[in-house]
């Protein structure tokens, strides 16, 4: 392309990273960092050249397809694209791409954040302080639970999953067993001491942590309901840093009621920002705000990921992350 595509970053990136793409793009930034309607969507579609999108775009069929659209890239800022119509996308011959692998290992620690918090109960304990309800030191006081020796289930068995269990297996000597639809690879599993269980109910009712590392979208909405928690241990602790979709909400607030499940760490949520009121009550949950890929570094990574993607597709080359 001889001219400087138009390009346009839906939310404000690391600043090193939007600098590169001012160089190179006749780029517009989102300097206000307040998500964009659909109507502001649609109009992106018919004026850039490409839209760097993120979990907070929904780019639904309506939007790729609109009339006079000019889009021909889409370069995602995330691993998870469930918040793009793919199939409309390529139906109107737009170009996706997503960054995977760049934000693995700060997720998984997240994930094990959430676990040591909920294991412990130090969501719970931090509140207790603050609040000023802390009598004292004393021995049956906030008991939680160790790690050693526990199972720890996965459900998926990808790149963050696996990150999960090694930390898990060799910093902490858990006992990894994870459920997806096709095993993992035999070195894989015989790395990290893995064993794959069929079955999902079957999964979770052997299982000390159960922690989500599962794409969003139709085929896993709700996955964990009211009835894969009536298989779990009363003692069992959900982690999920996957997407907040993939969890039946009510029913998740009606297991931590009723003392099936011991507790929950979520970092993500189906609503998100907004949070229920019924769970951000729940006195054995601890919630953060989806900070699973934000560390500096991490978030630098990807937009640089999506900006290599930019430059290939400039370039004429086949996005080395097309979806």
């Amino acid at each position: 392309m001889a001219d400087k595509p138009r390009i346009l970053v839906t939310r404000k990136w690391p600043e090193r990273v939007e600098a590169l793409i001012a160089e190179r793009y006749d780029a517009t930034f989102n300097i206000d960092d307040i998500p964009l309607t659909d109507a502001a969507l649609t109009d992106a579609m018919r004026n850039y050249d490409a839209i760097c999108p993120t979990i907070t775009d929904t780019l639904h069929g309506g939007i790729l397809g609109v009339a006079g659209r000019r889009v021909k890239m889409i370069a995602n800022y995330g691993a998870g694209v469930d918040h793009i119509d793919l199939p409309a996308a390529r139906a109107a011959g737009i170009v996706a791409t997503n960054t995977p692998g760049v934000l693995t290992d700060a997720t998984a620690d997240i994930a094990m954040t959430l676990m040591l918090m909920a294991s412990r109960r130090a969501g719970e304990g931090e509140r207790e302080l603050r609040a000023g309800r802390w009598t004292g030191w004393r021995p049956t006081h906030m008991l939680g639970t160790g790690l050693r020796g526990k199972v720890l289930g996965l459900v998926g068995f990808g790149r963050i999953a696996q990150a999960m269990a090694e930390r898990a297996r060799f910093g902490f000597g858990m006992n990894i067993i994870y459920f997806s639809r096709r095993p993992g690879a035999q070195a894989d599993e015989q790395r990290l001491g893995a064993r794959h269980v069929p079955s999902l109910t079957r999964m979770v009712a052997q299982c000390d942590v159960i922690s989500l590392h599962i794409p969003g979208g139709a085929d896993t909405r709700n996955i964990i309901d009211a009835a894969i928690f009536a298989h779990m241990a009363p003692h069992a602790i959900l982690i999920n840093t996957a997407r907040g979709d993939v969890v039946d909400e009510g029913a998740l607030i009606d297991a931590l009621k009723a003392g099936r499940i011991a507790g929950a760490g979520l970092d993500v949520f189906a609503g998100e920002p907004h949070v229920s009121q019924a769970l951000r009550d729940a006195p054995n949950t601890v919630l953060l705000p989806h900070l699973g890929s934000a560390t500096r570094e991490t978030r630098e990574a990807m937009g640089l990921r999506a900006l290599a993607n930019l430059d290939d597709w400039r370039e004429g080359r086949v996005p080395r992350d097309s979806l």
